[in-house]
């Protein structure tokens, strides 16, 4: 299949590499120092087990006309990174194009096919023009939830640490022949791809764990385990959690797994700085809205108070602020 990769960081590289190497055709979407790499080099996947891959096959490009049509687009790019490519992203869609959404925390389309008095409501925190659910059409959309760990260590050359699932879903529930389809490709690729009838529980699980700890360990600068060894930090993440899982509760998410076993799976991670604090040590933008905000949004829509997160999001917010401010302090230092 026609495969496009928007993005080749951490995980859409991971993804791209694994799928050109079970021979679908696979082009990434790319700028810079990666898309100069992948062009000249190919793709370079080295796995957990030190084995590495090249998958000299690809195509890159930065040129969305040039791409064309795509069977498959993966969004592979952060959730605020989405609205710098919403107005390309229709030159890549054909009559039977499946679009299959990464990103972390609660997406635009969460209320698409919803059902309820919230069915179609926009959730501002991820996209505040209204401008992404305009261009990306969400009956095109495939829900997925990543949970492998992967790192860009160089441009072109993504380092696999652990995991390969990426479960599916439709947004209305159904297993869809396209899904079907998705998961084989998937399948076929080396992942595991269930096709899940309720992917939103599934993005809940995860996120319930991303909202607490990745501005916890970026405010704190302190890993999972210590989050979760700390007293005073155990009860903030246990406040937090309940929380979301009072909001996920009013728009019908029942979790699998009790709160405490949640944060003992966190605390088994051990000394694992979160992709948070990952971003803010690297001097990045940190991924807040879809994480954070989001859930105190779905908060105030379901009348239900989230003072804790609230808390922690404008604290993190503010940290983000800062390190904007003082990252265009030190180029105006530079230039003069």
């Amino acid at each position: 299949m026609k495969i496009a990769v928007i993005g080749a960081g951490a995980i859409g590289g991971y993804v791209g590499v694994k799928l050109a190497l079970a021979g679908e055709d696979v082009t990434f979407i790319v700028r810079g120092a990666n898309l100069e790499a992948i062009r000249k080099n190919g793709a370079k996947l080295i796995m957990h087990d030190g084995t590495e891959h090249v998958a000299s096959n690809v195509k890159a490009t930065n040129n969305y006309d040039e791409a064309g049509h795509q069977d498959i687009v993966v969004l592979a790019m952060k959730a605020h990174q989405l609205e710098a490519i919403a107005d390309d992203l229709p030159k890549l869609i054909g009559p039977d194009t499946v679009i299959v959404t990464m990103q972390n925390g609660i997406p635009f389309w969460y209320f698409h096919n919803h059902g309820g008095k919230l069915a179609g409501t926009c959730v501002k925190s991820v996209d505040p023009t209204g401008n992404i659910t305009a261009k990306i059409p969400a009956d095109r959309v495939l829900g997925c939830v990543v949970y492998p760990a992967s790192e860009l260590i160089a441009p072109g050359v993504i380092k696999h640490i652990e995991g390969d699932r990426f479960p599916i879903g439709e947004l209305d529930g159904s297993i869809s022949e396209r899904a079907t389809r998705v998961s084989e490709c998937f399948t076929n690729a080396g992942f595991k791809a269930p096709v899940l009838d309720n992917i939103r529980a599934e993005m809940w699980l995860k996120l319930w764990g991303n909202l607490t700890f990745n501005p916890i360990s970026a405010l704190s600068h302190s890993t999972l385990q210590d989050i979760c060894q700390y007293p005073l930090s155990r009860e903030l993440a246990a406040a937090m959690m309940t929380e979301a899982q009072t909001v996920a509760n009013k728009l019908g998410i029942e979790f699998r797994v009790p709160l405490e076993k949640r944060i003992a799976g966190a605390e088994k991670v051990g000394k694992h700085k979160t992709s948070m604090l990952q971003d803010v040590e690297a001097g990045r933008d940190p991924e807040i809205d879809a994480l954070v905000g989001s859930v105190a949004e779905l908060g105030r829509l379901t009348d239900t108070p989230t003072p804790h997160i609230d808390t922690v999001f404008a604290l993190v917010k503010l940290l983000a602020k800062t390190m904007g401010e003082e990252s265009g302090l030190v180029k105006l230092q530079k230039v003069a």
